[in-house]
């Protein structure tokens, strides 16, 4: 794992913003204008999805995706100004928070400055064309990293932007070289020391595919040599089989706690429930007192904690990358309050450095924390919402539930609670 990786980010929250789709101006400025109910929310960095230039050429959609940058060092002109943007990470730190800027450095759109004056730094197909590796992102083309002037390039691009955020959230990061990242990585620091990277490491299935293609692609394992934070994609998709009723549940369980024994001791996954990529939790989850259970969970679980822009109001509509469609912040629903109680929560030390377990009886979970110095912290979760009567880890006793506030009893190791989740902390004497 990156020998500077700081483990309180296992206490850290990320709350992802896609500022075209964030408001109905779309602007940078209106993400600065809400900054404080943001801050408010329990948010430790702000990650914006790429701001830089969208090409033009094979564009997605009528505005196209931010995945198909044009120009690695500027600013959408339709989003706002570079001051614009200094402005926004300027107001972040004085509230306390840090800003995450997404990258994409696998691939540009076609009509990028980079492939205009320099395509002699892309893949290229059988017939001279520039190309990419995977079918499906036809509006872009692929770099080729075997040109060490190309590193310079975007190492460069990192350091420039290092002036005013405090890390990166690196774009199919297993598609490019991972000594690109250990390079990149050494060479930020120099301007900003203590910058966070976030790896989207993918599911093990794309793995397989690129492999047998004979696409080069890193598994979580070689990430975390370079990275701080990797995706869960190596459990998500059983998680999401098992809420579209696809699979039991009991292999995303198992999935999670394979985690403990394949990756370095000190790893730090990024738990979500949604993304920009992936399905609003409140569609998967129809239930509301279910949502604020996995929601709870969310925080809980042994990592740091992503939310999407409009997860706080359970938006079921997933905002498109490619065309303006505004978040739905008018849905009737406010999880701030429980937000805000897991947040407080989530800076508890267990939470920093424990070993971790997860289990489940029936429409039941449990989680337990549990730390050298005995400490514990011990989770229970109803998946549908519905009353739960759970096998309990914790021995017979009264307990204080740290969200509701009451008291709760465990009658011969047996667990009765109302369906809202349960956190109890266990210090010892």
């Amino acid at each position: 794992m990156a020998s500077n990786t700081d483990l309180t980010l296992r206490n850290s929250v990320f709350y992802m913003v896609f500022v075209r789709n964030y408001s109905p101006e779309g602007t940078l400025n209106a993400v600065t204008a809400d900054l404080d109910r943001i801050r408010a929310l329990g948010v430790d960095y702000l990650w914006l999805l790429p701001c830089q230039p969208i090409g033009k050429v094979h564009r997605k959609g009528s505005l196209g995706s931010p995945y198909a940058i044009s120009d690695y060092r500027a600013v959408n002109g339709e989003l706002g100004t570079l001051d614009d943007f200094i402005r926004l990470t300027d107001e972040c730190h004085r509230r306390g928070m840090k800003v995450i800027l997404d990258i994409v450095y696998n691939h540009t759109s076609p009509d990028s400055l980079l492939a205009q004056t320099h395509p002699e730094w892309f893949y290229h197909k059988a017939d001279g064309t520039l190309g990419n590796r995977v079918g499906e992102w036809w509006d872009v083309v692929d770099l080729d990293y075997s040109h060490r002037e190309l590193w310079d390039y975007q190492i460069e691009t990192l350091r420039y932007w290092a002036q005013y955020v405090d890390g990166f959230r690196c774009d199919v990061a297993p598609m490019v070289p991972l000594d690109f990242w250990k390079a990149a990585r050494e060479a930020v620091e120099e301007v900003r020391p203590g910058a966070v990277w976030i790896a989207e490491s993918v599911d093990p299935a794309f793995i397989r595919y690129n492999r047998s293609r004979g696409v080069p692609t890193a598994s979580d394992g070689e990430l975390y040599q370079a990275f701080d934070v990797l995706y869960e994609y190596d459990s998500y998709p059983f998680w999401k089989s098992a809420m579209l009723g696809c699979a039991p549940l009991s292999t995303w369980v198992d999935a999670v706690n394979r985690q403990e024994g394949l990756f370095p001791e000190n790893y730090i996954k990024l738990r979500n429930l949604e993304n920009h990529d992936r399905p609003r939790a409140a569609d998967l989850i129809a239930d509301r007192k279910a949502l604020e259970n996995w929601t709870a969970y969310l925080y809980f679980a042994k990592g740091a904690t992503l939310l999407y822009a409009g997860q706080e109001h359970a938006a079921q509509h997933h905002p498109t990358l490619f065309d303006r469609d505004s978040v739905n912040w008018d849905t009737g629903v406010d999880l701030t309050p429980l937000l805000k109680e897991l947040y407080a929560l989530k800076k508890n030390p267990i939470f920093t450095d424990s070993s971790f377990t997860l289990s489940q009886i029936g429409d039941c979970l449990y989680a337990v924390h549990e730390g050298r110095d005995g400490r514990r912290a011990v989770g229970f979760f109803s998946t549908t919402g519905k009353p739960c009567a759970i096998v309990s880890p914790l021995p017979e006793g009264r307990y204080h539930d740290e969200l509701s506030g009451r008291q709760i009893d465990i009658f011969e190791n047996v667990l009765k609670f109302d369906g809202n989740p349960v956190i109890v902390l266990i210090n010892p004497d």
